[in-house]
Order: C-alpha cells, then sequence, then structure tokens
C-alpha cells in the first residue's frame, strides 16, 4: 500500500492501489490493478479532493488523519461522482463532522441519489473560487466527460489541475506516483486502453474541455487514476487531443474469428500481404481470446482494421458482433477498414460486417473476399492482395 506521498510541500497524493479487482466495472480486465487517486491539500483549510472506492476507507481515513494533524478536513471537493472516487464520501462525513462538500449542481443531485446526503453541499458555478489561505481553486465544469456532472480542480497557486478520470488510465501505481517515476510507456498504454473504451464516445467533450482548459498554466496534472504528470504534463493532453480527434498512427488490427480454422487461413495470408507491403506494425487479435478492451485500444491507436469471421445463424460470427456493436457504440471515426470471411449453406456475415462499416462511414478497402466452406488458392490470393491494398490505403491517408 502506497503511503502518503508530498506533490508540493503541502499538497499531497493520499490514493490507495487496487490490486483485488478483476474487472474494472465489471466489463475491463485489470491485468495489474488499478489506482485510485484523492488528494489533501493541508492550508490554513484542510481540502480533499475527490475520494477513494469504499472498500479502502480504512487506510484511507489513516492517511487523511495522519497528514491533517488532528485538524479537521474543512472541505471536501468532488469532481466526479461514480463510486469508486465517491465510494468513501459517507466515512470521510462519519470522521471529519462539518465537513463541506464542494461541487456543482449535478454533484448535489448525485450525492442524494447515491448516498442520501443532502446537507453540507456547496454548490459552485463554472470557473467559481475558493481560497483555503495559500491556495486559492478554482473549479471549472467539463460535463460527459464522461458523466454529466465532470468537473475539474485547477489550483491557481501551484498551477495542479485535478483533472478527475481525465488524463488517467488503468494499472495500480508500481511504487512511484510520478510520470518521470514509473514505466510511463506502460501507463501510455493503459491510458489509451481507458480512453478507448471508457471516455473515447464523447470525444467532442473531451475537445471542449481541452479547449476550455487551453489558457491554463499547467505544471502537474492529478487525475484520478494513473501516475501525476509532473514532468511532462504536456504530453497526455497532447494524447488525449490526438485520441479524441481520432488521429491514428500507421498500422493494421487484424481481428479474425474462426470455428473450424478456415477464416484463420485467411487472417494468415491477409497477415502476409500486409507484412509483405512494409507494413512492420500488425496486431493479430482472435476475437474470440482477446478482450475486447484491448483490440478497441488497438483500434483507437492505428489506422486500419481488417475484420474476418464465418457466417454464424446467417449474421456475423457473435464474438465479431460484439465487437463491431461497441465500436459502432463509440463511434470510431476516420479508419480504413478490410473485410473477409467464409459461409457454407447461408451467407450474411460478411454482408453484417459490411453494413456496420458502411454505418461507421469508414474507408473500406477492396477486395472482399467470402470464401465458400475452405479457401481455395484463389481465395488466399485475394486475401493476400487485400493485405496489399490495405497497407497502401494507409500510406495514402496517414503520412509517416
Amino acid at each position: 500500500m502506497h503511503e502518503p506521498k508530498a506533490i508540493r510541500p503541502d499538497v499531497f497524493w493520499i490514493g490507495v492501489n487496487d490490486r483485488e479487482t478483476d474487472l474494472f466495472e465489471g466489463v475491463w480486465p485489470l491485468p495489474r490493478g488499478v489506482s485510485y487517486n484523492s488528494y489533501l491539500i493541508c492550508d490554513e483549510k484542510v481540502v480533499l479532493v475527490d475520494t477513494v472506492k469504499d472498500k479502502s476507507a480504512v487506510s484511507y481515513i489513516r492517511k487523511i488523519k495522519e497528514l491533517a494533524g488532528g485538524r479537521n478536513v474543512d472541505y471536501l471537493v468532488v469532481n466526479h461522482m461514480e463510486p469508486d472516487h465517491s465510494g468513501a464520501i459517507r466515512q470521510v462525513r462519519d470522521e471529519f463532522p462539518g465537513v463541506t462538500i464542494v461541487g456543482n449542481a449535478k454533484t448535489a443531485k448525485y450525492l442524494a441519489d447515491f448516498y442520501g446526503i443532502t446537507d453540507g453541499i456547496q454548490v459552485i458555478t463554472d470557473g467559481e473560487t475558493l481560497c483555503t489561505g495559500r491556495h486559492t481553486l478554482q473549479f471549472f465544469l467539463v460535463p460527459m466527460v464522461h458523466w454529466p456532472e465532470t468537473m475539474v480542480t485547477y489550483d491557481q497557486t501551484d498551477k495542479i489541475l485535478f483533472s478527475m478520470d481525465a488524463f488517467g488510465g488503468f494499472g495500480a501505481l508500481d511504487g512511484g506516483i510520478f510520470d518521470d517515476e514509473v514505466d510511463i510507456e506502460y501507463y501510455e498504454e493503459e491510458a489509451l486502453r481507458y480512453f478507448s473504451n471508457i471516455v473515447g464516445k464523447y470525444s467532442a467533450m473531451v475537445q471542449n474541455a481541452i479547449a476550455k482548459l487551453k489558457g491554463l498554466e499547467i505544471r502537474a496534472i492529478a487525475p484520478t487514476h494513473g501516475p501525476v504528470w509532473r514532468k511532462n504534463p504536456g504530453k497526455i493532453v497532447e494524447l488525449y487531443d490526438r485520441w479524441s480527434r481520432h488521429v491514428a498512427e500507421p498500422g493494421v488490427v487484424l481481428v479474425y474469428g474462426s470455428m473450424y480454422g478456415n477464416t484463420e487461413r485467411m487472417m494468415e495470408a491477409v497477415a502476409r500481404g500486409i507484412t509483405e507491403a512494409g507494413c512492420p506494425t500488425v496486431r493479430i487479435h482472435n476475437v474470440s481470446r482477446s478482450h475486447v478492451s484491448y483490440i478497441i485500444r488497438d483500434a483507437w491507436r492505428y489506422k486500419a482494421l481488417v475484420i474476418g469471421a464465418p457466417t454464424y445463424d446467417t449474421g456475423i460470427y457473435p464474438p465479431m458482433n460484439h465487437l463491431l456493436n461497441l465500436l459502432e457504440s463509440k463511434k470510431l471515426k476516420n479508419r480504413v477498414a478490410g473485410l473477409f470471411g467464409t459461409f457454407l449453406w447461408s451467407g450474411g456475415g460478411v454482408k453484417g460486417m459490411q453494413e456496420v462499416i458502411q454505418k461507421l462511414g469508414w474507408d473500406q478497402v477492396q477486395p472482399v473476399i467470402e470464401a465458400r466452406g475452405a479457401p481455395t488458392a484463389e481465395d488466399l490470393k485475394n486475401c493476400m492482395n487485400l493485405g496489399r491494398a490495405v497497407v497502401a490505403r494507409v500510406r495514402e491517408t496517414c503520412p509517416g
């Protein structure tokens, strides 16, 4: 368990690591856990910024008491009401009587809905400030990043942006809490997996938030998950900007499903065509074995998505159908697509996949290959041609 760590002399990280929960929100795998970040400002007034999941409340309350040195907590700023960040609110109120909860009007509504709390709330408006002594906190509403009540808190004094879920990611914090003391490449990958699966649907709102905060001088970004960005806070903002504009890197994600090996043979031919065309970045996923969160992450990162699967019950192969439904829901844009598949007594799988690609408005590359039963030599040749054609389109539309 992490002990408190100073971000500034009177500003502390007091979060907790969760290495026991297997699925975030009951959906997304956490192979290396997740952190719930909370922050304490020990000023003339003691200010708590967000809390943690209720299961961690005992150790969390201990940290607050040790740092506060017997003083009461005066304010609890609630940037986001999701229970992994608001779960310990009741315990905080019990341990620190008279604490004032600071949030916007929607926060107040959700406090009543989740916890039956209707008193001791200071409702703030967009841009409002709160002076706590040395620090002046300013609140900015950023609705739908990714809940209606979401807001961020900016410390005008130390130039710290307490950004709630924005700019965060999966992964418990392994020893350090700052971007310059952890394996930042791992956390960037997990930040993308978090963004693409949870926040990506609200990309337009993310762009609005980035534009709104653009004029602030930011020396550190302190999110509610993942590392605190102090060495290069602009890096995670730049990544969020790219991801929310659906800007892709050159590369191909090849996703397939196969019941008896026939579609897998076609996938291998497509992969050979991709590599022979000189594309070194290809990520292959068996849609029945890779969790969709990793496939969506890669689809968000790379320009092309090539999908292949057999027809199943005259329609799309169920695991592929699940993936495509999620991609459609998350509104991923500006991608190159390739299609292949198999059928025997009835088609429908490739047609169904094609309809989803058309709804998404992706740039579909020819040829589309649909083999009857086992793929013929001609089918496999066409699959190689599809791989080459996808790479050519990537080069046209994604320079570099």
